[in-house]
């Protein structure tokens, strides 16, 4: 595996959580390199284009978490369960994009498939790199500013500028990241993924034409997700009784679960209850998706659209209800 192939897939690992949708209900997805995952309840496809040109899939079954675990039917852990298996989901769905693109292109010059080992060393990479960027560098700033001013060192203040910095990192690093033409082209199959799942929600046949009527913003999308597990992260740690770096940090690492745990529930109430307060906190994360979403090629929709017809057929030859309209 080369060195570009290596850092296009970190960058790839570093964008996966606001590329995925977690979907309870009826159909969700998340853009990969070259292509797009859709899943419907019980059944997931992965269709990606190759160099070739030539459109390759992996299809397969999947159960719901809830269903094969009981005690992720419950509030806060339901969101930790759904959440867990759709990043699971999400490296599978990568590495074979990966790999599909890579058999014709790098892989001729001496690349190789990427193996088990070398992606989980790449999760772990990647896993340092947020804690370092999220946790380590807002709260360093916050601490230095603290002391320069102390009017910022009362909790809730500390804590306010704490997250506005990691949201100002968050949102820098989107803008960066999208100059990447390889990354570019992952928010436009994002793009594509989300207009097909809005034409597939209306009713309307699933087409190229008629998905271009749609929009690339989506309200269920892992964009607006992270929006809120920044704001929920505010007012979780403001409740810490903590006051040294170390003791915060710490803090800010072992509450993850239950951050991704409440800001999952916030989530799924303004969803249900559009309109109310809560619904404001996804309002900024589709504004944020003008940078995570790209207007696509018909032929980058038509991937899309594979995906999704794959993932449905799956679903119905397990005597699932849902049809394409």
């Amino acid at each position: 595996m080369s060195w570009r192939a290596w850092i296009r897939l970190h960058a790839h690992l570093q964008t996966l959580p606001a590329l995925a949708s977690d979907e309870e209900t009826l159909i969700g997805g998340q853009a990969v390199i070259e292509g797009v995952m859709m899943r419907a309840p019980h059944s997931y496809c992965v269709a990606v284009r190759k160099p070739s040109g030539e459109i390759v899939t992996d299809e397969r079954p999947l159960a719901k978490v809830a269903e094969r675990y009981p005690l992720f039917r419950f509030p806060v852990l339901r969101g930790l369960g759904n959440l867990g298996q759709a990043l699971s989901l999400g490296v599978k769905a990568l590495r074979f994009s990966a790999n599909a693109t890579l058999e014709e292109g790098e892989a001729k010059g001496g690349g190789k498939e990427i193996s088990g080992w070398m992606l989980a060393m790449n999760l772990v990479i990647s896993l340092a790199f947020f804690i370092f960027l999220y946790k380590f560098v807002p709260l360093y700033l916050a601490t230095r500013l603290g002391r320069w001013f102390p009017p910022l060192q009362g909790r809730i203040a500390f804590n306010l500028v704490d997250g506005l910095i990691r949201i100002g990192i968050f949102v820098a690093f989107l803008c960066l990241i999208s100059l990447w033409k390889d990354i570019r082209r992952v928010f436009e199959y994002h793009g594509a993924e989300h207009r097909v799942v809005f034409n597939f929600e209306s009713g309307r046949p699933v087409t190229v034409e008629n998905a271009r009527a749609f929009p690339t913003f989506h309200p269920r999308c892992g964009t607006s997700f992270l929006l809120v597990v920044m704001v929920v992260s505010i007012a979780l740690y403001t409740l810490l009784p903590f006051d040294s770096f170390g003791s915060r940090l710490a803090g800010r690492v072992l509450l993850l679960p239950l951050i991704a745990g409440l800001s999952y529930e916030a989530v799924r109430f303004a969803a249900k209850h559009r309109g109310g307060l809560l619904a404001t906190l996804t309002a900024p994360g589709l504004w944020l998706q003008r940078i995570t979403t790209r207007p696509p090629s018909d032929e980058q929709t038509g991937v899309a659209i594979r995906a999704l017809e794959r993932a449905m057929a799956l679903e119905e030859a397990q005597g699932g209800q849902l049809v394409i309209a």
